[in-house]
């Protein structure tokens, strides 16, 4: 079968070619580029504990050495702090790191990949669908054309995939501007992430509003300033005042000895694709949406994309057409977006727009601020990670179903589990390989053997059912997992999603399951099931 065709070179069309070939499909990537990125220091990204978890998972590569995790996250309005949060494992704190950075250990993961070929220097200048495939051709020293199985555009906001397809991206333009600097100096604190709204020293003009810092390793800094609306001109004598001021304000009047490596001028823009799906082509990433006000960050839900698509298309390019699941990816991936922007538009106005409610409702401007807080935390409508608790791969209610701490449709809580080989690994671990995860919780089996284990109690049952899914599934054991009882077992799909959550070995229940997150029954799959419920009675 031809391979997958990824249109673009950023971190999402990077992770996705790495993500499909972990699942052994091969990909051809093709980067308009010459194959590496040019260092930029006050480009970076914060990855969110889930996003980061995904990169170090399709790399190989922890990547604590690449980037910073703030120890505190502070945020102050005029000389008073609102809210101040120490990070721990109960609330991990996000990865800080620059975009060069990142798609350098990315490219490099890439190199070593059998399954990838990238094409440098490749510009996407037409494609063509036909039932069996997709054929792109690309521009550049020879021009080429590929054929693939199926092609994701991850261009970013002006691709030439959703451009081809004729797909519209409505919304909002320059919502948020801000003035950016990189620089090396010291600050009064250490590690720690700033959110400065009304800085005293910022006493006349619009643009007094809010300054953020966030350290990166070796003692640098990304400063953002927000900008006033419209199109002022960002100079540079403009950019070294908000620099030299900001630093002064911080250190008690006194402007510290500083480095500065890097400028720019970030643009936010609110747009969202019409369609993320046209037959054999789809779209990812800044190519499907952008997003990033209120200190909320688009690279997340990208990559959050790409953990939802690959494992469907490797089931697709593995197993054939499967409609209903590859349809979902719009539906699951385009309604968290939404969500995330019809929020940020809800609440744009009340902190940005002037006195608005804080003129008539007392304590309002507090409010303001943890609404601002939470886009930047992760949390909320603003920022927390999206469920898919209304997706069309939902079993449903099952008769077994019991309530634990995750509903269905959110992400799995990282436990320890037992792999089939005995070692003990992270859940999180096991994931993105295209395989559903079963997990039983079985308090004390981590004290024994494995082989102790396996053939006592409810686990030659479970065994049994595991293995007459309709899907390859990996069979796990938990000593606990929150909210669950004994003896629960979860049903998890490939990108770390829960599908349900079961009371007790139900083979027929957690056969529906599995058939509904693959897709719905098939001819096959309806033989397979009978086959699977006989074999549990006599089991």
């Amino acid at each position: 079968m031809d391979p997958v065709i990824v249109v673009g070179a950023g971190p999402v069309g990077l992770a996705l070619a790495l993500a499909l070939a972990r699942q052994e499909v091969p990909c051809v990537l093709l980067d308009e580029g010459p194959g590496k990125d040019e260092p930029r220091p006050a480009r970076t990204v914060m990855l969110r504990e889930d996003t980061a978890a995904l990169m170090e998972r399709l790399t190989g590569v922890p990547l604590a050495w690449a980037g910073l995790r703030p120890a505190v996250w502070r945020s102050m309005r005029r000389k008073q702090v609102v809210h101040e949060i120490t990070y721990d494992d109960a609330r991990p704190a996000p990865l800080h790191i620059a975009q060069h950075v990142l798609t350098g250990v990315l490219r490099a993961a890439l190199a070593r990949e059998r399954l990838v070929k990238v094409a440098v220097d490749s510009r996407l200048d037409s494609l063509e669908q036909e039932p069996s495939g997709v054929t792109a051709h690309t521009r550049g020293p020879g021009g080429t054309w590929w054929r693939g199985s199926y092609l994701v555009g991850c261009d970013g906001p002006r691709s030439t995939v959703r451009k081809l397809q004729d797909i519209r991206f409505p919304g909002r333009t320059a919502v948020e501007r801000y003035a950016v600097a990189a620089l090396r100096t010291e600050f009064p604190w250490d590690g720690e992430t700033l959110l400065h709204r009304m800085p005293p020293w910022r006493t006349t003009g619009p643009s007094a509003g809010e300054i953020s810092a966030r350290p990166l390793p070796e003692g640098v800094w990304r400063l953002d300033w927000l900008l006033p609306p419209g199109k002022e001109l960002v100079t540079p004598e403009l950019l070294l005042t908000h620099v030299r001021e900001t630093l002064a304000g911080w250190n008690h009047g006194e402007t510290p000895p500083y480095e500065l490596l890097d400028t720019g001028v970030h643009t936010v823009h609110h747009r969202l694709a019409r369609r993320w799906r046209a037959d054999r082509v789809f779209l990812a990433g800044d190519a499907a949406h952008l997003l990033g006000s209120l200190g909320t960050h688009g690279l997340d839900e990208g990559l959050r994309d790409v953990d939802n698509l690959a494992w469907k298309l490797a089931l697709a390019w593995h197993h054939g057409p499967h409609e209903a699941l590859l349809d979902s990816y719009q539906a699951e991936r385009r309604a968290i977006v939404s969500g995330r922007l019809r929020a940020a538009d809800q609440v744009l106005p009340l902190l940005r727009g002037g006195g608005g409610l804080r003129s008539y409702v007392p304590g309002a401007a507090r409010g303001h601020d943890a609404l601002l807080t939470d886009g930047h935390l992760g949390r909320g409508a603003l920022g927390a990670p999206g469920t898919y608790a209304d997706s069309p791969l939902a079993p449903g209610r099952l008769e077994g179903e019991v309530p634990v701490g995750t509903p269905p449709g959110a992400a799995v809580t990282d436990v320890r589990v037992t792999a089939e080989d005995g070692t003990f690994v992270r859940l999180r671990d096991r994931l993105g390989r295209g395989a559903l995860l079963v997990v039983l919780i079985a308090p004390g089996t981590g004290v024994w053997e494995r082989r102790h284990w396996m053939s006592a109690g409810i686990m030659p049952r479970l065994a049994a059912a595991v293995s007459a899914l309709p899907h390859p599934a990996e069979l796990l054991v938990a000593e606990s997992y929150p909210g669950a009882a004994a003896h629960t077992v979860l049903l998890v799909r490939p990108d770390g999603h829960l599908v349900t959550a079961l009371g007790g070995v139900r083979p027929a229940d957690l056969y529906a399951a599995a058939e509904a997150v693959v897709g719905g029954p098939t001819e096959t799959r309806a033989k397979a099931k009978t086959e699977a419920e006989a074999g549990a009675a006599t089991g």
